[in-house]
């Protein structure tokens, strides 16, 4: 049988960063919430079934979208969890009953609007049937700085061989689940994976597929978006 691609965006989170109080998945973005960008380029590609939204138990925030566009292929689960981990290990158990664990889960950035088709048909591509999964990032190009204590310059680290991680992270279900389930602290899924010994490939992104962090990005991924319209 063959593998089926599901994709999973974990939007349970409040978006400290930004302040105010919409959660940062929420905010306006060119008409819509920033989530329903997220949500609508990852499904661009055609051979994602369905795209599981992991949200808050007591969001009300969802309901008063539109996702009648998406159709049967946009699911939520209100099962997010206070870290990103537990949001994507939780959303990953709820969907077990429908997904086999070879399948392939791609997990999204809610954060992450300006994702192209070009770039999961590349990641897709790339993994191929690689047991090893892996995920979007682009080469390092700045300059790394190590800082002390007291905010002063330590080291320059030598940015060679380094890369930024983005999303989709590609991986299959039952890879996933096991290696979320004994990692209690991860900033992504593939840190997770590589804990169990696999090495994850590393798919060359974009630039535009930037992650909104700070109010200043808002406008920056309005542009993109704009840009591409």
């Amino acid at each position: 049988m063959t593998a089926r691609r599901y994709g999973l965006i974990p939007a349970a989170g409040q978006g400290a960063r930004l302040g105010g109080e919409t959660p940062k998945q929420y905010l306006d973005l060119r008409g819509e919430p920033m989530l329903a960008h997220a949500v609508r380029a990852l499904l661009a590609h055609p051979s994602i079934v369905v795209a599981f939204v992991v949200l808050s138990p007591d969001d009300e925030r969802y309901a008063t979208c539109d996702w009648t566009a998406l159709g049967d292929r946009i699911a939520p689960l209100w099962c997010g969890g206070p870290t990103r981990r537990d949001s994507v290990l939780n959303g990953l158990v709820a969907m077990a009953n429908v997904v086999d664990p070879d399948d392939w889960v791609l997990v999204h950035d809610a954060a992450r609007p300006c994702l192209t088709r070009a770039d999961v048909e590349r990641l897709i591509a790339a993994v191929g049937d690689d047991d090893n999964g892996g995920i979007l990032a682009v080469p390092l190009a700045d300059t790394l700085k190590r800082a002390d204590d007291h905010e002063r310059i330590a080291a320059t680290e030598p940015r060679e061989r380094l890369w930024l991680a983005q999303t989709p992270q590609m991986f299959r279900h039952g890879t996933l689940l096991r290696a979320l389930g004994g990692a209690a602290v991860v900033t992504d899924e593939a840190a997770a994976v590589e804990a169990l010994g696999l090495k994850p490939r590393l798919v060359p992104g974009s630039l535009r597929n930037l992650k909104v962090t700070y109010p200043e990005d808002i406008a920056l991924a309005s542009l993109v978006l704009a840009s591409s319209s």
